[in-house]
Formats: structure tokens, C-alpha cells, sequence
């Protein structure tokens, strides 16, 4: 099952992400090595949020990606919410 992990951050994230931003990309590889992040990043202009697409069959995987989040630690996402979703087209399926 897909899902769609949106995140709104704080004002000057750019800035602000500097000293956590390494622990966060260590926590995305660990879980796109496992196939469970499929695609994600930061929107830019402005950079306010940012959207990550996983692939699992429990969405207590997600929860524990949120919880363990330096990003989320570190009070630089203010709002996070998880929407299923469906695919109808493109190479994934």
C-alpha cells in the first residue's frame, strides 16, 4: 500500500535544518534501503514542507519514521499528516 507523508515546517528550514539534517538522511536511506521510501524531498519556492511516498503494508512503519525523525525531535516540522493513496499509473506498479 502507498502513502503520501506530508510535513509543514518551520519558518527559515534551510537554515534551521543544518545541524539535524545528516541524522534525517541517515534515518530516509535506512528505510529506502529497505524499499519502504519509494521517492521524497523538500517543496521549494518557498521551501515551507515537504512530501515523502512509502510503500508498506503497516502504517505503524510510518509512525515510527515520524517518532524517530530529527526534524520531528527537534520541533522543525509543525504539522505532519499521512494520507493513503492510490496509484493508478506509472512504472511502480
Amino acid at each position: 500500500m502507498y502513502y503520501i507523508l506530508f510535513y509543514d515546517y518551520v519558518e527559515n528550514i534551510v537554515e534551521k535544518r543544518s545541524s539535524y539534517r545528516e541524522a534525517h538522511l541517515r534515518l530516509t536511506a535506512t528505510f529506502v534501503q529497505s524499499g519502504e521510501i519509494i521517492l521524497g524531498g523538500a517543496f521549494s519556492n518557498p521551501t515551507d514542507g515537504a512530501a515523502i511516498i512509502f510503500k508498506v503494508e503497516d502504517i505503524a512503519r510510518i509512525e515510527a519514521f515520524i517518532s524517530h525523525d530529527p526534524y520531528v525531535q527537534n520541533n522543525l516540522v509543525t504539522k505532519w499528516e499521512i494520507r493513503e493513496w492510490t496509484v493508478v499509473v506509472g512504472a511502480a506498479l
